[in-house]
């Protein structure tokens, strides 16, 4: 049997990080592990009381940063990495196919699932929403497998030694925003990437502990640009997905959603623009913000 680890990086959110670990414990398949990469103790307070005995460790603030430590520490012990969002909650299933889908076939890289749903798009879901929606998906008889260029990074598994050598780009700081399409893209040069119906679960897209409107808008811009000219995102995928963010915070801004904070994205959008025209355009310049 495969050494299977779950990978959850978090900042403050502490009482959600203890509760989607805790509730880990409820595979079918448990982890053999389970790393929580955090920054400080209190992003991870009560954490340790959690079911699973989850293992705690600390980096430097960043979304890729911290999938890096833990990545590093599990270099030698891991023969699968799934990697968590901390706003995730995977069907109880979900370990299970994943290890079953990675054995099936040698060549599989990495696997991510078809959502049951993602708070991000309808304005965030609760544990107990979340908890609901898996109870009472519906049963699927043929499983489905799709080909996939890159993986959906709130819930994405790896086989740790296709991905020898890897890392995710700490040039995209904090919230590290397409960092997952830079990494599974990299990743997928050296097998398939397969998205699975069996494997599911629902985002809950809560938005407490994200970046700024402001830093998340620069990224909007800048992430993508940089990811082109390094070649690891597609030039038609990203400039559809910068287009379709730009001309959303536009049109939003002039009436936003109430957690979404528009007008800053759209400041953060032109700032990035500007500093493209001028040769200046840097990712790591949210930092300043």
């Amino acid at each position: 049997m495969a050494a299977l680890f779950v990978v959850i990086a978090t900042v403050g959110r502490a009482e959600l990080v203890r509760r989607t670990v805790d509730m880990l414990a409820d595979q079918t398949r448990r982890a053999d592990g389970i790393v929580v990469a955090s920054v400080t103790p209190q992003d991870v307070a009560g954490v340790k009381e959690a079911r699973g005995n989850p293992e705690i460790l600390f980096s430097e603030k960043g979304l890729c940063r911290q999938r890096n430590r833990a990545l590093s520490a599990l270099e030698g012990q891991a023969d699968i990495i799934v990697y968590f969002d901390d706003d995730f909650i995977p069907a109880p299933d979900y370990l299970a196919n994943v290890e079953a889908l990675f054995a099936a076939d040698p060549q599989v890289v990495g696997v991510t699932g078809d959502l049951l749903a993602d708070g991000v798009l309808h304005g965030g879901y609760s544990v107990e929403q979340a908890q609901a929606l898996i109870a009472n998906r519906p049963a699927r008889f043929q499983p489905e497998i799709v080909e996939r260029r890159e993986l959906y990074g709130c819930n994405m598994a790896i086989r740790v030694a296709a991905a020898k050598g890897l890392r995710f780009d700490e040039n995209l700081p904090l919230y590290g925003w397409q960092e997952d399409v830079d990494f599974t893209n990299r990743l997928g040069r050296r097998g398939r990437l397969i998205a699975a119906s069996s494997v599911t679960g629902v985002h809950m897209g809560i938005s407490s502990g994200r970046t700024s409107g402001k830093r998340l808008g620069y990224s909007q811009v800048a992430n993508i640009v940089y990811l082109k000219r390094k070649g690891s995102m597609r030039s038609g995928f990203g400039n559809r997905l910068m287009t379709k963010n730009v001309f959303a915070n536009a049109l939003r801004s002039l009436k936003p959603e109430p957690l979404v904070d528009r007008r800053g994205r759209l400041l953060g959008n032109v700032l990035a623009v500007v500093d493209c025209l001028r040769g200046q355009l840097d990712p790591r310049k949210i930092l300043e913000m």
